[in-house]
């Protein structure tokens, strides 16, 4: 019997193994939610195939053979023994059917990410950080477990054109045209709300940044993100994988 290596393109193994590094890094970073969260990249190709975890499987078990290759109805699209979250499925599909750019979509429900998504001035500009969310962020309000399909027109619509989004009441959402650069959209947004959570607790006056920095930034976050952005600083991240995490590219 083949293996899945064997099955696919060079370009889709290639997507597989960096979406199960991206997982093993949740992981890592303990961004995970047991088995409730998912990142969801697009296989090369004409095909509205993507790629997604296999329900039931911890964020540091997902290796690249494991991924389920689905269509834009759910459809298993290359055989696997696992099914797929359809909470899940609804929020990613939703995202990669209205967006060609959007080849790496990334959902977490982390804790601060949550947190931050209760409080109704939502991320707030107090740091170099959130700047860079700030440039380009949504925000979606809570409409229950993702199982409507009726919604996916509404956090479309709430998404636009953004990379970048707070979904009210429950996590976080990057996407991007690389899974290095939602990982690093993630970073940014996750660390945001990290310090913004901590500034809050100290209880001092908290000093915001300016409304003319913050008009001014989307400018300036393409030049950083591109001198040192995902694309960059995915090399080091697999080494850290290889080092602490072995196996995510079988």
């Amino acid at each position: 019997m083949q293996s899945v290596k064997q099955q696919v393109s060079e370009q889709e193994w290639k997507t597989r193994v960096d979406l199960a590094a991206a997982y093993r890094m949740v992981a890592h970073y303990g961004w995970d939610d047991l088995v409730f969260t998912h990142i969801s990249a697009r296989v090369p190709g004409p095909e509205h195939h993507f790629l997604i975890n296999p329900y039931g499987m911890m964020f540091d078990e997902v290796t690249a053979s494991s991924l389920v290759k689905v269509d834009l109805q759910g459809n298993k699209v290359m055989t696997s023994d696992y099914d797929i979250n359809p909470a899940g499925f609804v929020i990613h599909s939703a995202v990669h059917e209205a967006r060609d750019d959007a080849q790496c979509v990334m959902h977490l429900h982390t804790t601060a990410g949550i947190a931050v998504s209760t409080q109704k001035g939502g991320l707030l500009a107090l740091s170099q950080q959130s700047l860079l969310a700030l440039s380009s962020l949504s925000y979606h309000d809570y409409e229950g477990i993702a199982l409507n399909p009726d919604e996916k027109k509404r956090l479309v619509a709430d998404l636009g054109t953004t990379n970048f989004m707070i979904l009210r009441n429950h996590g976080l959402l990057t996407c991007a045209d690389t899974i290095a650069d939602a990982f690093l959209g993630m970073f940014i947004m996750q660390r945001s709300c990290e310090i913004q959570l901590q500034a809050q607790a100290s209880g001092q006056v908290l000093i915001p940044i300016s409304e003319q920095i913050l008009a001014g930034i989307k400018a300036q976050a393409k030049q950083v993100t591109r001198s040192a952005g995902g694309a960059l600083a995915w090399p080091g991240i697999l080494r850290k994988l290889d080092r602490s995490n072995p196996g995510y590219d079988q």
